[in-house]
């Protein structure tokens, strides 16, 4: 039998949070290791518990997720981290992805969906709510044109990681696919995103979509 996807979950309503650990454990495919609403808490338990994935509400005074998500850059706590929220904001989404978050979940989806986010999220994967799909594509309109003249400095390596990219890969899955290191990949990258004027593998993911690069598919909660 697989074992549980092990999680973190900060919220600061105790109600939600509780009810929710309930809801994902429902199936045995996700154990809820640590819970907590404070987000000092949050880091010790991070660093203790070293679980696979964690879910952060994204408004949660007086840190909130974004700050929350940086704090854990600076220290050195790299674990895959999903935005959970109410906030369907343009803005909020666009600063989740920019602080490192692994995905911006809504808390009207369904548990089934959140369920999904987590699995994937654990697989090295991307994820942005179905509803907020068509705003991460917004969110690219100002760079579209600068980074659709950049395009033709990607190498040729570069091109194939970006397609890789798109199907929301991990970086241990496309150095499997491309016979090259974990290394490499996240190497290329950096390369990639710099080159592309970009700030998340999201929104490398949704460039090549647009763009129609070979195996391309819009990182989503589908």
């Amino acid at each position: 039998m697989t074992a549980p996807i092990r999680i973190v979950l900060v919220d600061d309503h105790t109600l939600f949070r509780k009810g929710l650990a309930e809801l994902l454990e429902r199936d045995g495919i996700i154990k809820v290791v640590g819970i907590t609403g404070n987000p000092d808490e949050a880091r010790r338990l991070l660093k203790e518990l070293k679980p696979d994935v964690a879910i952060v509400d994204l408004h949660m005074p007086p840190v909130d997720g974004t700050a929350l998500l940086k704090q854990m850059r600076q220290e050195g706590i790299d674990i895959p981290t999903l935005l959970l929220t109410v906030s369907n904001a343009e803005e909020d989404l666009a600063n989740a992805l920019r602080a490192g978050a692994r995905g911006y979940l809504l808390k009207d989806m369904e548990p089934d969906e959140v369920v999904d986010a987590v699995q994937r999220a654990a697989r090295g994967e991307t994820v942005v709510a179905p509803a907020m799909t068509a705003k991460l594509v917004n969110l690219l309109d100002n760079k579209r044109d600068s980074a659709g003249s950049l395009l033709n400095q990607l190498t040729q390596r570069e091109r194939e990681i970006l397609s890789h990219l798109a199907q929301g890969q991990s970086n241990k899955t496309i150095a499997r696919a491309l016979n090259i290191s974990t290394d490499t990949v996240k190497m290329h990258v950096r390369h990639i995103l710099s080159k592309l004027n970009l700030s998340s593998r999201v929104e490398a993911a949704v460039f090549a979509v647009e763009r129609k690069l070979a195996g391309s598919r819009t990182p989503s909660g589908n």
